[in-house]
């Protein structure tokens, strides 16, 4: 809140608030420019100053911040010609105040600190502020300190209840619920944060940022889920009534069907009977037409003449028809608008009147009066019917009188007339004249047809006569026929009337079997559906209480591991929300609200696991309403992201590239980016994305980035991912994004790893898997997606489903096709079983990989440089697979896989720690695989380590002066832990000569215990005691536990070969030398480049120092595109550059086979932990004791040494020791 508060009392205070804009490449000259911008305006009007820790993007930036605290001004920032300005601000007042002009200088800074309110928004967290604070004494001489606290459980509440008042929720929960939000909060900052922080040594921070974060998701998760369940509720409910009234119409259906069947059936008989009956009557009916056919024959001869001439007639006649269609097409393109217009004229244009009198003489309505001018003209035009009496004018009625007074109308205006003329007069008037027109014609094309139509009526009239003859012979045969047409007739209808019955009747049928069929295929999903609606009320209520746990899960449980979440949400807060009587799911899940089992098996299609663990990291990733940045040194989150973002256009930067403009387009265009291999600081630059502080301009969404103001995408997606294993991050940072601990767990490798090692051996059994896998993963989708679709299609569907073939048919296949794929997911899920039998004989070599990898990877407690990545540690296990040896009996091919790879590891391991680690790592190794086996008691363990940590007095005094203080105290503890010991310092006091006997040997952990403690005690029980009577013995005593438990080639560490170390490499892996003092493998790397060709150019050498960074790049260039060794000498020299490196690295494709890079450092922080994932770790040191002198100087011993020289003694000599 130190800037909310800032902002606050600026605007109360009536001041401006004045911060730095970082932007890429942000300095000390930009510093200056924005202190003199600041300096301007402080000497107008009072400004707030607010710089934060963000801001300091280099230190020397404080020594401003000091200036300006101790003398309120930053010495030689202007210019004596840059001053003027800010001094003419001040001049006249000065004045007034008798200043001299040599004072006014010192005036304007007065002025300036006065009006400038520095504040400075710190974090406390880490030594960071402790360090400034030293060097820069200004920050606690001139500044008020003013320290924030924790919200306190009032304040949160009172937060909560603000933000949640808006919410509809259970009146008798909200209580109950504001409570349990303060309670969550609390839980993290007070409990599981320090217990974490103990534990773990890993810190988090959860700071009121947190808390805003958690209403918001509860707020979003309630409102999400609620609007889920209400669209579920609809589209069940409206699929379940389709349901209901489906089957209710077939129980209808089926009723009038059985109807059906019995109309059909008498038809069928009744149309039998009718058919007889005509073929009957047919014989009789055949021979009569016969002899009307002769008579008819005559007749038709006459009827072709006939035919003929009256086609002269018609042909002739045909000639007015043109005009008749022009006329017809004149009146129709007249609309009412147009004769309205002609109506209108109170005196008409001539053409017009005389047109409208043409018309009025032919008289088309039958009543017009033609002597009566333009207004019987108007009176006719405005007759409803005189359109219709135009287009059905009888044009073979006019008469030449007509004709006469239309034809000396027309010769009045002839040029009016012609063409088309007439529309410039009237468009209206135009149409009525081709009517008129066309009358005229009509009316002179008939007058020359009249003599061929009176020869047609002749012919007609002898035809008639003929036919007259040819009924008389037709009667006799229609009484005949009159009987078989009413049969045939009667036949048809009652044929026609069987066919559309049995067709309804079919259709009916195929209808009512296919909405059986339906119904039937739908009926465990209406089952089903009837119970998921019916606890969906339920459901809803108990959003209430499960969107709170995971609204809590999404906002706090990111940084902490497995372990910790569990108890956090499953234990305490379940426990919180249950007493606070606020309805939640009984068994509770997270992934039942926050994904499902369709997302989580396309997030293991893209190479995500399974486990819970996993499955929790991908809903913080994809759920979290801040961005998320991962804490993945095992890179398996990454890798996920990219395959699963891929065909979404993902773009990956790290902060050493030039990335702006790529999240620019990232930003306007809606699409992923991804930062990773972040260090513990993020790039202020990415400040307003990590905060979203976008604002809306004319409904756009609008951020600024540096100094470019883009467009808002909000399907753009952040995500940022680090190597580091435990990172320190601010509050700030932790406030900004959401930190996931994505940091595998010891089950979650042994379940990667028995992928590998059963893909290794049973190479058919994992492709299977895999298959299975994908197809699993699609199949659950598609029956989603087909689910969906029944319920979509159903609640969409309009009418009676029975009416809609094609939902019908659509139901049915997806129905047809959701029963294929859940028979498919049973039958895969049995195989998964069989092979899951298969594949569990392969757990234990697994486990002992991932112990094994846990007991590797735990060292870079101890030093930075003991820094492995998951990627090399599996190209080591691939090579034991490789190496071990087989056999046929399952068993003894799984303890070699054990034993080869528990030796490999060592070996690998051993080759990069110091020999004084080597010890501590096979203990750590031995007791890791005794407590995976289940061997190992944690109390003994916890003994071995710590004693007896008691601050009580022991109340049995010590018998003998041999026995220390602590090793009794030690004692009192050892006796409680087992039924085997209780008796022991009894047996001392009263066998005390016989211990002190085995006390004062040399070797006791060699030594039979006296009282048979040592066939009494177990091995790792003796090492107890020892470490309790004789602890100066605990190294030799331990050495003997690994021997007892793994062998003694785990207590003698290899030998140095340089050879075996090239074999190791690879041209994508440096070769890391950690020296110890006085120690320089440079000639054992030139003698083996000498024995494998690699000498002059071939091998560069460059000794690191001031300066020699390009050097160094542009032969590790060469060197990479020709094949040459490259060693770089005294890495720790310039640490500064060794990031360039780490880039160099990154960016390298494709080097060439033969190229290899050696590099040499004593052990330092600064070394790139990039670059220590990537490599083959070596020590340099001399080997602990003469033992391992001497077998050291043997391993260096070749072939070629012992045939050097050829005397028989030469050999026995060498090996004389």
């Amino acid at each position: 809140g130190k800037q909310s508060l800032t902002k606050l009392a600026t605007y109360t205070a009536g001041y401006k608030i004045f911060e730095i804009v970082l932007a890429r490449g942000y300095g000390d000259e930009q510093l200056r420019e924005d202190l003199k911008t600041l300096y301007t305006m402080t000497i107008k009007q009072p400004i707030s100053f607010l710089f934060t820790d963000a801001h300091v993007v280099e230190e020397g930036f404080l020594e401003y911040i000091n200036n300006i605290l101790t003398v309120g001004m930053v010495p030689a920032l202007f210019g004596d010609d840059e001053k003027e300005p800010l001094l003419s601000v001040v001049r006249a007042k000065a004045r007034q105040e008798d200043v001299q002009e040599n004072a006014m200088w010192a005036y304007a800074c007065g002025v300036i600190r006065d009006n400038l309110h520095l504040i400075l928004a710190m974090s406390p967290a880490g030594s960071q502020l402790r360090t400034r604070c030293r060097n820069f004494p200004g920050m606690v001489a001139g500044c008020t300190i003013d320290w924030f606290f924790s919200w306190p459980e009032q304040a949160l509440y009172a937060v909560s209840e603000s933000v949640l008042s808006q919410v509809t929720l259970p009146e008798e929960n909200k209580v109950g619920i504001n409570q349990t939000m303060s309670f969550i909060h609390l839980s993290v900052t007070m409990k599981y944060s320090p217990e974490f922080e103990a534990k773990y040594k890993r810190r988090n921070f959860a700071t009121p940022k947190n808390f805003l974060d958690f209403l918001a998701n509860y707020m979003k998760f309630l409102d999400l889920n609620r609007k889920n369940l209400e669209m579920m509720q609809a589209r069940l409910g409206g699929g379940l009534d389709k349901l209901v009234q489906a089957a209710q119409q077939v129980k209808e259906m089926s009723a009038e069907l059985a109807e059906k069947k019995i109309i059909v059936d008498e038809n069928a008989k009744k149309v039998e009977q009718l058919i007889i009956t005509i073929n009957e009557k047919t014989v009789v009916a055949t021979q009569r037409k016969e002899e009307a056919n002769a008579a008819a024959s005559k007749i038709a001869e006459d009827n072709i003449e006939i035919e003929r001439e009256k086609a002269d007639a018609d042909a002739a006649l045909a000639e007015a028809l043109p005009a008749l269609e022009a006329a017809a097409r004149a009146l129709e393109d007249l609309d009412k608008a147009s004769i309205t217009e002609v109506k209108s004229f109170p005196v008409p244009p001539p053409s017009v009147a005389n047109v409208c009198l043409c018309i009025c003489i032919l008289k088309p309505l039958g009543k017009e009066d033609e002597n009566a001018g333009w207004p019987g003209a108007k009176a006719m035009l405005s007759d409803v019917g005189f359109m219709k009496a135009l287009l059905e004018y009888k044009k073979d009625e006019m008469k030449p009188s007509q004709i006469k007074k239309i034809k000396d109308l027309l010769s009045r205006d002839k040029e009016t007339f012609e063409g088309e003329n007439m529309k410039a007069v009237s468009k209206a008037g135009y149409g009525l004249l081709q009517w008129v027109l066309a009358m005229v014609k009509y009316y002179e094309v008939a007058k020359g047809v009249e003599p061929k139509r009176k020869r047609v009526a002749e012919l007609q009239q002898q035809k008639e006569l003929a036919e007259e003859n040819l009924q008389k012979i037709k009667d006799e045969l229609a009484e005949l026929g009159e009987q078989l047409d009413k049969l045939s007739v009667d036949q048809q209808e009652q044929s026609a009337t069987l066919k559309e019955l049995k067709d309804e009747a079919d259709m009916m049928t195929r209808r009512l079997n296919a909405a059986s069929q339906l119904i039937e295929g739908l009926g465990s999903e209406r089952t089903r559906w009837t119970d998921d609606l019916a606890r969906m009320d339920e459901v809803k209520k108990r959003l209430v209480g499960d969107c709170l746990l995971c609204a809590g899960f999404v906002s706090y449980a990111g940084p902490f591991n497995h372990e910790f979440r569990t108890e956090m949400v499953y234990t305490n807060w379940t426990q919180q929300v249950a007493e606070k009587d606020i309805e939640k799911t009984d068994d509770f899940r997270l992934q039942t609200l926050l994904t499902s089992d369709v997302e989580i098996a396309a997030w293991s299609g893209n190479g995500l696991p399974s486990d819970e663990l996993c499955v929790q990291n991908g809903i913080l990733v994809t759920k979290s309403s801040r961005w998320p940045l991962c804490v993945d040194p095992q890179m398996q989150i990454v890798n996920w992201i990219k395959k699963k973002e891929e065909k979404a256009g993902l773009t990956v930067k790290t902060f050493n590239d030039e990335y702006i403009k790529f999240m620019e387009l990232a930003i306007q265009y809606g699409k992923p980016f991804l930062f990773e291999n972040l260090d513990e600081e993020l790039d202020p630059m990415i400040d307003p994305v990590l905060e979203k502080r976008y604002v809306i301009t004319n409904g756009q969404k609008m951020i600024t980035l540096g100094d470019n103001t883009i467009e808002w995408n909000d399907t753009f997606m952040l995500m940022m991912t680090t190597k580091l294993s435990n990172p320190k991050y601010t509050p700030e940072v932790m406030g900004k994004a959401s930190i996931v601990n994505c940091v595998i767990t010891l089950e979650g490798l042994a379940s990667q790893l028995l992928n590998v090692v059963v893909g290794f051996e049973r190479p058919d059994l994992e492709e299977m898997r895999q298959k299975l896998v994908q197809q699993m993963s699609e199949n659950r989708q598609v029956i989603k997606s087909l689910e969906d679709t029944l319920l979509r299609e159903l609640a969409a569907s309009k009418g009676s489903i029975l009416d809609n073939d094609e939902l019908i048919a659509t139901l049915n296949n997806a129905k047809a096709k959701s029963i294929e794929i859940g028979e498919s997911l049973e039958s895969a899920a049995k195989t998964s079983e069989e092979i899951d039998k298969t594949r569990a004989l392969y757990q234990k070599v697994a486990k002992r990989g991932s112990i094994l990898y846990f007991a590797m990877s735990g060292l870079v407690a101890i030093s930075e440089m003991y820094e492995y990545s998951l990627g090399s540690y599996l190209g080591v296990f691939d090579t034991a697979l490789r190496e071990a040896k087989p056999d046929k009996i399952i068993d003894n091919r799984l303890k070699n896989l054990r034993e080869k790879m528990t030796q490999t590891m060592y070996d690998y391991t051993c080759m990069g720690i110091f020999e004084r680690h080597k010890l501590l790592f096979s203990f750590q190794m031995t007791t890791m695989i005794l407590d995976g086996d289940g061997q190992l008691n944690p109390r003994e363990f916890d003994f071995y380590m710590k004693g007896n940590p008691s601050l009580d007095k022991v109340k049995d005094p010590c018998p003998f002066p041999w026995i220390s203080e602590p090793g009794w105290k030690d004692l009192q503890l050892l006796k409680s832990m087992d039924e085997k010991c209780k008796s022991i310092c009894d047996d001392i006091k009263s066998a005390g000569d016989a211990w002190r006997a085995w006390y004062d040997s040399d070797e006791p952990e060699s030594t039979d215990m006296p009282q048979d403690y040592s066939k009494k005690l177990d091995v790792f029980k003796q090492v107890l005691l020892i470490r309790c009577l004789r602890p100066d013995r605990m190294i030799t005593a331990t050495k003997g536990l690994i021997i007892a438990m793994l062998g003694d080639y785990y207590v003698q560490p290899p030998s140095l070969m340089y050879d075996k170390i090239f074999e190791k490499s690879s041209e994508k892996m440096p070769i890391v030398f950690i020296l110890s003092p006085g120690a320089d493998p440079q000639s054992d790397v030139a003698k083996l480049g000498e024995t494998m060709g690699f000498t002059g150019t071939k091998f560069k050498f460059v000794s690191l120092g001031q300066g020699m960074g390009s050097v160094a790049q542009q032969s590790i260039e060469t060197g990479y595109q020709r094949g040459h060794w490259v060693m770089l000498q005294n890495c720790h020299l310039l640490a500064s550059w060794l990031k360039t490196l780490e880039k160099i690295l990154e960016a390298m494709h494709k080097p060439h086979k033969e190229f290899r890079l050696w590099l040499t450092t004593m052990p330092t922080t600064a070394f790139p932990m990039g670059i220590l994932q990537r490599s083959l770790k070596v020590v340099t040191e001399p080997p602990e004791g003469l033992k391992l002198n001497i077998k050291q100087s043997y391993a260096k011993i070749s072939d070629a040494d012992l045939d050097s020289c050829d005397h028989q003694a030469f050999r026995p000599l060498m090996y004389v020791l």
